[in-house]
């Protein structure tokens, strides 16, 4: 997630790590060159990107190493959606709904 800070134009950088199985931990983030090069990273490993600002300051606010906050859980799981759904992924341990799950065809009569 990226975000220009009005008055001076700073890019900044943030990273989450989402293991399906506990809250995402912030795990890099950055401003100015340091946001470019997490950029980079990301887009050279094929790191679908989110431009968010307002979440992206709040979330610069979190220490490194840190479980985002339950007050974010919805924000959060939005963009991780967007991040499955643009890269084709599926997270772990997903099971469609049974009315997303393909039918078979009808017999022939």
């Amino acid at each position: 997630m990226t975000r220009k800070d009005r008055g001076s134009e700073q890019e900044v950088a943030v990273a989450l790590l989402y293991d399906g199985a506990h809250a995402p931990v912030v795990t890099a983030k950055g401003q100015g060159d340091v946001a470019r090069r997490i950029l980079e990273i990301a887009e050279h490993h094929g790191v679908p990107l989110e431009n968010d600002p307002q979440l992206a300051a709040i979330l610069s606010q979190i220490p490194l190493g840190d479980e985002i906050p339950e007050a974010l859980y919805r924000a959060i799981a939005e963009v991780i959606s967007f991040a499955y759904l643009v890269s084709g992924k599926r997270p772990p341990g997903y099971q469609p709904a049974p009315e997303d799950s393909p039918q078979p065809p009808s017999p022939p009569r």
